[in-house]
């Protein structure tokens, strides 16, 4: 009987642990300081090449990062295949988040002034659909797509542990930076350094 109250209540701690919105004031990535991420416990998915050469953005071999399909919060199919060949910004963010919201806008900013040459693609989870379409809407996101990650698939495939986290690969699926940039601030100059 005492399990069945405990283990609940440890799970709940755990979950809240790892999605405390902006709980951290941010992190570099690996290359900037030489030092893991702190919002990560692994490196990002391996950039071991697919044999699918046909599917993704100009023919490019597709990196096993981008082998994934999921639903976007308007209920499309979307195949990241897709993103290959070009530098691929992924944002992870909850509809419940201030860091999130205070991120919204230089990165919608961000994808109007690379688009064509780089992909944007927001990640939401840690809540329901609902609220993830209501978050879009409310900050005005709505011009690159959004996924709706309720189950956590594409958040546990980049080993994200908290919200309000970006992941920037280069062309080839590289992870060149992975952490949160309060307010969005840097993330033009990350992009514009991989599209020359």
């Amino acid at each position: 009987m005492r399990a069945r109250i405990l283990l609940p209540a440890a799970l709940t701690a755990a979950l809240l642990t790892l999605s405390a919105c902006g709980a951290g004031s941010g992190s570099a990535s690996a290359g900037d300081t030489g030092a893991a991420p702190s919002n990560a416990s692994s490196p990002a998915p391996s950039p071991t090449r697919s044999h699918d050469s046909g599917s993704g953005s100009q023919g490019a071999q597709v990196p096993e990062a981008l082998n994934f399909t999921a639903t976007t919060v308007d209920g499309r199919s979307f195949d990241a295949k897709t993103l290959a060949g070009k530098p691929t910004l992924l944002w992870f963010w909850a509809p419940w988040c201030p860091t999130c919201k205070g991120q919204a806008a230089e990165t919608a900013k961000v994808a109007a002034a690379y688009r064509g040459r780089a992909n944007v693609v927001g990640v939401a989870g840690l809540d329901g659909n609902a609220a993830m379409r209501d978050f879009v809407t409310d900050t005005g996101t709505g011009s690159f797509p959004h996924l709706s990650d309720e189950k956590g698939e594409v958040w546990k495939r980049f080993r994200i542990t908290q919200q309000s986290s970006y992941v920037l690969l280069d062309r080839t699926g590289d992870t060149v930076f992975e952490g949160v940039l309060p307010g969005g601030k840097g993330l033009a100059e990350k992009i514009a350094a991989l599209t020359g």
